[in-house]
């Protein structure tokens, strides 16, 4: 199981807006295209003084699943035109982690 992070930030006053986006277009457009081995995204928020974080965790089977996503580049990120047009910076790149281990209590 691959976890694939990734972090973009938008002004106080478009954090919502950008949370709204992602909720009603651009994660129902992600699971709409029935990726093999895509399993879930989660999201993060966090606000600072001058900015808000946001933190995508996707969740894939394989690299060879999100590949199915992104292309032959597995670190290249994922940002829609309407997602650009409200962030005010984003990682050029995702993280890919390896599940080791998952425990529940």
């Amino acid at each position: 199981m691959i976890k694939r992070i990734w972090h973009g930030w938008t002004t106080h006053d478009n954090a919502d807006k950008y949370e709204t986006l992602l909720r009603e277009e651009i994660f129902p457009g992600i699971a709409a295209k029935h990726i093999p081995g895509y399993r879930e995204i989660q999201l993060l928020r966090r606000a600072h003084d001058d900015e808000v974080e946001f933190i995508t965790i996707m969740t894939f089977d394989s690299l060879d699943s999100v590949k199915a996503f992104v292309g032959e580049d597995p670190t290249a990120s994922y940002i829609p035109a309407k997602a650009k047009e409200v962030l005010s910076r984003y990682d050029d790149r995702s993280q890919h982690y390896e599940v080791r281990e998952s425990l529940s209590y």
